[in-house]
């Protein structure tokens, strides 16, 4: 995981004090380069102290590793994706729309890249291969997650998989509660605390069903509840209706989880979507 993304992952579990820190670097990442610990410590309002405690939380011995780590890595990304991009920096009311469509550029990108460079191929085999041997595939997500719930289910759903996306917690956790054998629970919630999913899961654990879980942190509620985790990595914008990047991010996931488990069955994958499409394309002519 890049710097910029431990640290948008972690900053919800932090203390006040490191909290400001880690969200003026996820600001402006660079001000750590540009500033020393004392003058870091000044900017955040807060201790030199502070400082060291949360380079250690971020997983760095102190600050000259992390400013030597977060240097290289910002000179990876402009290297990677051009000047042009915009690192770390939110939108603000004084962007003009090329301003705001490539900070929206950069963030989608790099979650893409970041999430799929560093996806865990095991955890996705363990994950397909229950999707594949599924009876029934439970799948529900909370607010913005529930599109990408929707957006697997419908995939699944063409293949001839035996999908049901949930879109009410009281439902979700009902279906979860019957122990029917060969099911698989999927929770789908980016910072991965989203208290109904955690229950959804927990109770579908608790009925005999296996489960898979979606997020950022691995170490989550949700992560730590589930047989199989899949994570990804996206700097979020605090200037957003509902996910944007993180959005993108589980997507990409969802794409390679779903073409996981088509592979499997590539003959029957094949006909099913040539039946599915054939089947729209039909309905399409009659109503033209």
């Amino acid at each position: 995981m890049s710097i910029q993304s431990t640290i948008d992952a972690a900053v919800g579990t932090l203390s006040p004090s490191l909290a400001r820190v880690a969200n003026l670097v996820r600001t402006d990442p660079a001000v750590v380069v540009d500033n020393t610990i004392n003058e870091l410590a000044d900017l955040c309002e807060t201790s030199v102290a502070s400082i060291v405690r949360f380079c250690r939380a971020i997983g760095f011995t102190g600050y000259a590793q992390l400013r030597m780590a977060l240097a290289s890595e910002i000179g990876k990304e402009r290297a990677q994706f051009g000047d042009g991009m915009s690192f770390g920096s939110d939108i603000t009311d004084a962007d003009a729309l090329p301003d705001i469509v490539a900070k929206i550029r950069s963030r989608e990108m790099l979650a893409i890249d970041e999430t799929l460079a560093s996806l865990d191929v095991d955890a996705l085999e363990r994950a397909a291969t229950l999707l594949d041997g599924a009876n029934r595939i439970l799948l529900y997500g909370v607010g913005a997650s529930q599109f990408i719930a929707a957006d697997l289910g419908h995939k699944l759903l063409r293949i001839g998989s035996p999908a049901f996306v949930l879109s009410d917690p009281h439902e979700a956790w009902a279906c979860a509660a019957l122990p029917q054998p060969g099911t698989v629970a999927v929770a789908f919630s980016h910072r991965g605390e989203t208290a109904e999913s955690s229950r959804f899961v927990r109770i579908a654990r608790e009925a005999g069903a296996a489960t898979i879980g979606l997020t950022s942190v691995r170490d989550s509620t949700l992560g730590r509840g589930v047989d199989a985790v899949l994570t990804t990595q996206a700097r979020e914008t605090d200037f957003r209706v509902g996910a944007m990047v993180s959005r993108i991010a589980q997507l990409a996931v969802v794409d390679c989880l779903f073409m996981a488990v088509a592979q499997r069955q590539y003959a029957h994958t094949i006909e099913a979507l040539r039946v599915t499409r054939a089947a729209i394309a039909d309905a399409e002519h009659g109503r033209s």
